[in-house]
């Protein structure tokens, strides 16, 4: 007889410890035993099939990991699942996060990527994509009200597939890397990135085979760097110094164009000048545009306002921060009529939500983060003008932001100290904001609540607060004409900052 037990994904959440949200499901290796993965699993198609995404008649759904040591369990669980409720897994292997949500928009298929990002080896994630692509806020909601029922029979007391229970071993299916490739390769002509020398920073990233044999492909002279078997948690938001000093050593060494990298699951780039300057995300996503002609740019609220600044484009967007807010941007865009609608980060990943056509040739849409068009499109910029990567910078309205945190600070208190700092009484919020700001930043111009607070001084200062979404800390990003004085900015505020707890 099987022994089965009913399972609210709501409650799932609070008594595993393994949280669901758009980024998908994500927590400690130890929360995130086989029986909590397949739970999930089993809830994400219980969605599909109530959205028409899948008709219970064993379409497949394509499956792929990063190089964390416990994606492969996490994978097998996944895939079990799949197999449970009827459907056939398609093992695309250890590929980038975009190369296999290209697979699944391609053949119209759900894909699945076991994944923690960049976070640290002792945690994991599982990322969900629909037919269409990520899924969004609406799609979250949905999936938390899933109950699944669950085979107790298959797991042992640790919560652990039997391995009597194992699915049958899935040979890996090549079709996905290459769809990838040649996305890349039919649009760019194969000497792009002739006379280029590009140094690759591998670590544990999970592209670090596939991308630098394309940048060959297109022509680079590729020098491979710094190749890990331990994981290592590059995170293209909070650079670690060492890969800062790294870079900097690289460029004085090899003199490379650029120097290129990605975070653990490579949908979020990391590229540097010639000088190995690592570019801020939402630096790099103007050049991007700009070189792929968009007419639409969306991006959050707390990227760099130099997109506005140099008035490159006909339709700017500003959205919370998240991709699920910024792919509905663009989906909104496209409704609109935008012929080249794309959008970009902070943490550098852009996403393009058309096909985009240049010198004939198309480069197909793909509304998720993608590292490479980073890279490509900054090279085919620098090349059309003849000018160092440090160059295309200095071209751009000179604004800098500077980013900091504060770790273990209560997500109740965040929202708390935010809520009295923009009750709605504008002439009260400002006089209140002032009395805390107004000696290091002046008068307060503007104000922004789309995603915690935005505060434009007098001066074009901006210090901007948030909650972090998915940890308890309070974050802090500000932006200045000047790369010094948004530093100062920055720690002047992470000082107030620390008075709040």
């Amino acid at each position: 007889m099987v022994e089965a037990t009913s399972i609210k994904i709501e409650n799932l959440m609070e008594t595993s410890h393994v949280k669901f949200g758009t980024s998908g499901a994500r927590g400690l290796v130890a929360d995130m035993t086989d029986r909590v993965c397949f739970a999930y699993t089993i809830g994400f198609i219980q969605y599909l099939e109530a959205i028409g995404d899948l008709s219970g008649s064993g379409e497949a759904v394509a499956i792929a990991g990063d190089l964390r040591s416990s994606t492969d369990r996490i994978m097998r669980a996944v895939i079990k699942a799949v197999e449970a409720r009827g459907y056939r897994a398609v093992n695309c292997g250890k590929i980038p996060s975009p190369a296999v949500a290209c697979f699944g928009l391609a053949k119209n298929i759900p894909a699945v990527m076991v994944t923690g990002s960049h976070i640290p080896d002792d945690r994991n994630g599982i990322k969900f994509n629909k037919v269409a692509g990520e899924i969004l806020k609406l799609d979250e909601a949905g999936l938390k009200k899933q109950t699944v029922d669950i085979d107790e029979t298959l797991f042992d007391s640790r919560g652990m597939l039997r391995p009597e229970c194992f699915p049958d071993p899935t040979p890996i299916d090549s079709e996905a890397e290459d769809l990838y490739r040649r996305r890349f390769l039919d649009f760019f002509p194969a000497d792009f990135l002739a006379g280029k020398r590009i140094g690759f920073y591998q670590h544990s990233a999970v592209g670090r085979e596939l991308l630098p044999a394309l940048l060959t492909m297109l022509g680079a002279e590729v020098t491979l760097l710094d190749r890990s078997d331990l994981f290592v948690p590059v995170d293209t938001e909070a650079i670690r110094p060492e890969d800062v000093e790294l870079a900097r050593r690289w460029a004085d060494e090899f003199h490379f164009d650029s120097i290129f990298s990605t975070d653990g699951d490579s949908d979020r780039p990391l590229v540097s000048d010639e000088k190995g300057r690592w570019l801020r995300g939402d630096v790099a996503g103007i050049l991007v545009s700009i070189y792929l002609e968009a007419d639409s740019v969306t991006t959050p609220v707390s990227c760099n306002t130099a997109l506005e600044k140099c008035g490159r484009f006909k339709n700017v967007r500003r959205t919370r921060i998240g991709s699920p807010y910024v792919i509905e941007s663009m989906i909104a865009a496209t409704r609109e009529g935008y012929r080249a609608v794309t959008g970009y980060e902070a943490n550098g990943g852009y996403l393009t939500n058309t096909n985009i056509i240049k010198g004939g040739s198309v480069l197909t849409a793909l509304p998720t983060r993608d590292p490479l068009i980073v890279l490509l499109g900054i090279m085919g910029l620098a090349a059309s003008r003849n000018k160092t990567v440090s160059a295309l910078l200095d071209e751009l309205p000179q604004r800098f932001t500077v980013s900091g945190r504060l770790k273990e600070f209560p997500a109740e208190l965040s929202r708390k100290i935010i809520d009295n700092l923009s009750s709605g009484d504008l002439g009260r919020d400002k006089l209140k904001i002032e009395k805390l700001f107004a000696a290091h930043f002046g008068k307060v111009a503007e104000l922004d609540t789309t995603d915690g607070l935005r505060i434009t001084f007098e001066n074009r200062e901006i210090v901007h607060l948030r909650p972090s979404g998915n940890a308890p800390e309070l974050r802090c990003y500000n932006e200045a004409d000047d790369e010094n004085r948004a530093a100062e900015m920055n720690g002047t505020c992470l000082k107030i900052m620390e008075g709040w707890r």
